[in-house]
């Protein structure tokens, strides 16, 4: 089971609590949503009519906390920090892990340089740690450090919500790749037709050549046969007058 998949029944969870309550009582819910260590997505929980309703009142700021959490990083939060509720330990680490999977969105080859500035971590040590105890152990990304190049390969990342207007953006790359691969599939069935055309010339072009050595061969036997025994066709009127002569 992948970290899609466990984290279903904690969304439901959240979701059906975030249906229940209103008002200030959502803080909680919030919190706890953002703080607990196997939920990595935010958008059903963003969607509930509930929390929608805390834009415009006092507890908004939850609100603008969780949509942190469903599509941001930990350099975006900083730079609003004080606009936003102060994080807990747990909660600082969970939007750590989002900016790794962030990063691996676009990018297969993460450097520690980039890595170590987005998560602010002072060393290598600390940042490999971090990667192999708080996001492969987890489950969340797989991948391999390299040490020697200094990055971290990933192999894969689990997905985060989509941010507003990145579906658009989603469809046309999918729209693209499908043109892209039915040229591919055209270009591929006209080379296997050609390839078939010119297997049926190579075919014709062999049985040819079969033919005339058959015919170089039978040629070639009779010449090498004694003259005796070659055979000679005397007309038949010609024949008849010879033996007259013989008598």
């Amino acid at each position: 089971m992948d970290i899609e998949e466990k984290q279903s029944e904690h969304i439901d969870f959240f979701v059906k609590q975030a249906s229940i309550l209103s008002g200030p009582a959502l803080s909680n819910v919030v919190v706890q949503a953002t703080s607990h260590p196997s939920l990595f997505a935010f958008s059903e929980i963003l969607a509930v009519p509930n929390v929608l309703q805390l834009e415009g009142t006092d507890s908004s700021i939850f609100l603008d906390l969780l949509t942190m959490f469903a599509h941001g990083t930990w350099s975006e939060y900083k730079r609003v920090a004080s606009q936003l509720p102060q994080l807990v330990p747990d909660q600082i680490l969970k939007l750590k892990q989002l900016t790794v999977l962030t990063l691996a969105e676009t990018d297969k080859i993460l450097p520690y340089d980039t890595l170590m500035q987005e998560l602010d971590v002072s060393n290598v040590r600390e940042l490999e740690d971090f990667l192999i105890n708080d996001c492969m152990y987890v489950g969340i990304v797989r991948g391999k450090l390299d040490q020697l190049r200094r990055c971290f390969e990933v192999q894969f990342a689990a997905g985060r919500d989509l941010r507003p207007g990145q579906l658009g953006s989603m469809i046309q790359t999918l729209d693209n790749w499908l043109t892209t691969s039915d040229n591919l599939l055209v270009s591929m069935q006209e080379k296997i037709k050609w390839a078939d055309t010119m297997g049926e010339m190579d075919k014709k072009h062999r049985k040819e050549v079969d033919e005339r050595v058959e015919e170089a061969k039978k040629t070639l036997t009779l010449k090498r046969l004694p003259p005796q025994t070659r055979q000679t066709w005397i007309p038949e009127g010609m024949e008849r007058s010879f033996l007259n002569l013989v008598e």
